[in-house]
């Protein structure tokens, strides 16, 4: 299998972002078809465990989260994920309050934006999150 993969390798190339293939078919990686194969629930989650520990540490590298709890740095973290984190950044207000511990004026920070209007629900819950220092539309039950 090793020497399939590295003939497939070969002749189809590594492309790490999405383009159109000789038939005109989105593709990625070595020679994916995203049009007709997409990706597995595995690859997906796979691919999301790697874009959180990327967006944690562009937050943790970027702002001062030491007063934060688990839930808090997780909306900066979803925040990030959904704007880049130069989008993030742009939250000049709502980051001051963060660093300082003002959780519920960085939350109405959070609303006053045109992010807000633009995700709508998530942003009330996010807001929610970043004030209280609870999740919010996830459960919270632990597995033993």
């Amino acid at each position: 299998m090793e020497k399939l993969k590295q003939q497939l390798t070969n002749h189809e190339g590594v492309e790490l972002m999405p383009y159109l293939c000789t038939s005109g078919e989105l593709t990625i990686g070595v020679g994916r078809n995203l049009a007709r194969r997409g990706i597995t629930a595995q690859e997906a989650d796979f691919m999301l465990e790697n874009d959180i520990a990327l967006f944690t540490e562009l937050v943790t590298n970027s702002i001062d989260t030491s007063q934060c709890n688990e839930p808090r740095l997780a909306v900066l973290i979803n925040m990030a994920f959904n704007l880049g984190i130069t989008g993030l950044l742009k939250f000049k207000n709502t980051l001051h309050a963060v660093e300082f511990g003002q959780y519920d004026l960085a939350a109405a920070e959070m609303l006053n934006s045109k992010w807000a209007s633009q995700v709508g629900d998530r942003a009330t819950q996010l807001s929610l999150q970043m004030e209280t220092g609870l999740w919010q539309g996830v459960s919270t039950k632990e597995c033993n």
